[in-house]
């Protein structure tokens, strides 16, 4: 949670702390609204915390709230999956972001942003990156096929601000359906780079769900190093981790 005023200016040039919300009352505000949000989206979560916030809190002019999913999955148990053990997960999962501001003295929602951080995922043919400018500085060889990894965030915005907080839920994109597409368009898509592979993500994602107004792409390669290979058999390979820094590729779709 982000808060903006100007009324909080006052505590950095003199001093004076009358008007700050403690971070501490803050955590305490977020904890009991959880309790009261009786909702099922993250984004719908954030709205209706912000909209609380500053009802209670007039002098605060607007608010940016962001928020992370943490997931935990059923366990094994005896004969299936356990009803009461979960473990946690450190798999992708759903992330928000909701700006607010108070408008004529109203609370409006100005900005929602969905998402699914944490991808991880490894294609182990059917990628390659060849043809690319080559000058003395070039140590890279042209692959025409490698295995793939990549780590990536993937973003999107809704055309339709109510449709983005659950206000119309048969409009409301679960991050899970962006995970998949996302996941099959990779399986299925034969990539002569990741800018090439995230464009057919986002334009594939702007085909499928006509609610997303924008999409948008924060791509590392991760590409594994080859260690060693067999010589019987050039299947046979050994990786290590790739050494940093990664290469980092970002990219924005929106609609005409």
């Amino acid at each position: 949670m982000d808060v903006f005023g100007d009324e909080f200016l006052a505590s950095y040039t003199e001093g004076d702390n009358t008007r700050v919300v403690a971070t501490d009352t803050m955590k305490n505000f977020i904890h009991e609204m959880a309790l009261d949000y009786t909702g099922t989206t993250l984004e719908g979560f954030l709205a209706f915390l912000g909209r609380r916030f500053l009802e209670t809190y007039p002098h605060v002019s607007a608010l940016r709230l962001r928020a992370k999913e943490r997931p935990f999955v059923a366990a094994a148990a005896p004969g299936g999956r356990s009803d009461v053990l979960f473990r946690r997960s450190s798999d992708d999962a759903g992330t928000a972001e909701v700006d607010l501001t108070r408008e004529r003295g109203a609370v409006e929602v100005t900005g929602a942003r969905s998402g699914r951080a944490g991808l991880r995922l490894i294609k182990v043919t059917g990628s390659s990156f060849a043809k690319f400018l080559r000058d003395d500085h070039t140590t890279l060889p042209e692959m025409v096929d490698r295995p793939l990894y990549i780590h990536f965030d993937v973003h999107w915005r809704y055309g339709d601000l109510r449709e983005a907080i659950g206000e119309v839920p048969e409009r409301y994109l679960p991050s899970e359906a962006v995970r998949d597409l996302v996941e099959g368009v990779f399986h299925d898509f034969n990539s002569r780079s990741i800018q090439h592979l995230v464009h057919e993500m986002g334009r594939r994602m702007l085909d499928r769900f006509a609610q997303i107004e924008e999409v948008e792409f924060d791509a590392q390669n991760r590409l594994w190093e080859t260690a060693r290979a067999s010589g019987s058999d050039p299947r046979v390979k050994v990786y290590t981790d790739p050494r940093p820094t990664y290469g980092r590729i970002g990219l924005v779709l929106r609609r005409d």
